[in-house]
């Protein structure tokens, strides 16, 4: 099932502004579960975090900073 644009932009500022936010928390909140690991496993572990968030989500971000593609106006 293909996003519209519209929707993909929509779903994209839910994810930004609700989905992100409870991402790093729960994060933090297992790394600190956790324990304290070496600094460099830490930063290893905090880089790989930040980065898999958005692989489930690549397709929604997609093109979202370009015009709209069904908008013939421009």
């Amino acid at each position: 099932m293909a996003l519209s644009y519209k929707a993909r932009r929509r779903w994209s500022l839910v994810i930004l502004l609700i989905g992100l936010p409870i991402y790093i928390v729960t994060s933090i909140t297992i790394m600190n579960a956790l324990g304290r690991p070496p600094m460099v496993v830490e930063l290893l572990v905090y880089v790989l975090l930040g980065v898999v968030w958005a692989v489930p989500f690549k397709f929604v971000f997609r093109g979202i900073g370009k015009p709209d593609p069904a908008d013939d106006t421009q």
